[in-house]
């Protein structure tokens, strides 16, 4: 008897429903989701006039939609490509099923996530509603298994430019489309798909692993970081250009 109050008194309680989805809040890379926030608020506050309480609403509201769809982007990533990643040995450990949780709930995580950020671009305006729809189309397309664009060499650097896209939602938010807009916001495009290209040398042992057919795998990992700092001086080149010219 005593024996088993022993064991009564040692087990785990069950987590409640709360600290269970602060815990599933915990596979998001809140780190990268952090550092894109800033091409949406430098987009808002190229083409704001005047800060006026309506605009502070807006900004925040522009914050939070961009804030859940640059997470649900990640998440439906992380949730497509969980076999690859339980495979790559440099992943295996990081993933949300070593943290324990079911494909399932991340896959309902990102749906969420994916129905918040429209559901606050749809208070804001048609438009950022429209850019904010293509960019989660665009990173549901390269993440896909039946579709896959992450695995189509080209084809999924030039998807990253949609960095563009993440500067014209804050800076549409406020203005029109006009020429200045897209300039700028193309520096930010050339920026992603140079990062993305770095990183996807980073990750060319784990992309082998899994037959993830990458630029770096399909033209080689040197080649493709070379061609990435390329692009990195060219948008660099760009931004002191646009300076000059004002």
């Amino acid at each position: 008897m005593q024996w088993q109050m022993t064991q009564t008194k040692t087990q785990p309680l069950p987590l409640r429903p709360l600290q269970s989805f602060f815990r599933l809040l915990s596979c998001i890379r809140l780190d990268e989701v952090i550092v894109l926030q800033g091409p949406p608020l430098m987009g808002a506050l190229f083409s704001i006039t005047n800060i006026s309480t309506m605009g502070v609403h807006t900004i925040s509201a522009l914050l939070v939609g961009n804030l859940c769809l640059v997470a649900y982007v990640f998440v439906f990533n992380d949730w497509a490509g969980i076999e690859g990643d339980l495979k790559d040995p440099n992943r295996a450990s990081r993933t949300f099923v070593a943290n324990g949780f079911s494909r399932t709930a991340v896959g309902y995580l990102a749906l969420c996530l994916l129905a918040l950020s429209l559901l606050a671009f749809c208070w804001i305006g048609a438009i950022p509603f429209a850019l904010g729809l293509t960019i989660a189309g665009l990173g549901t397309l390269y993440s896909a298994p039946s579709v896959h664009w992450k695995g189509m060499p080209l084809v999924n650097s030039v998807l990253h430019i949609v960095g563009t896209l993440h500067f014209l939602l804050g800076y549409m938010t406020f203005a029109g489309i006009n020429p200045r807009g897209v300039w700028v916001g193309s520096f930010f495009g050339m920026v992603f798909a140079a990062g993305h290209l770095t990183q996807e040398a980073r990750d060319f042992d784990g992309d082998m692993l899994n037959s993830i057919r990458t630029n770096a795998v399909a033209f080689g990992k040197s080649r493709t970081f070379v061609i990435g700092f390329t692009l990195f001086t060219a948008a660099y080149t760009q931004l002191a250009m646009l300076a000059v010219f004002g």
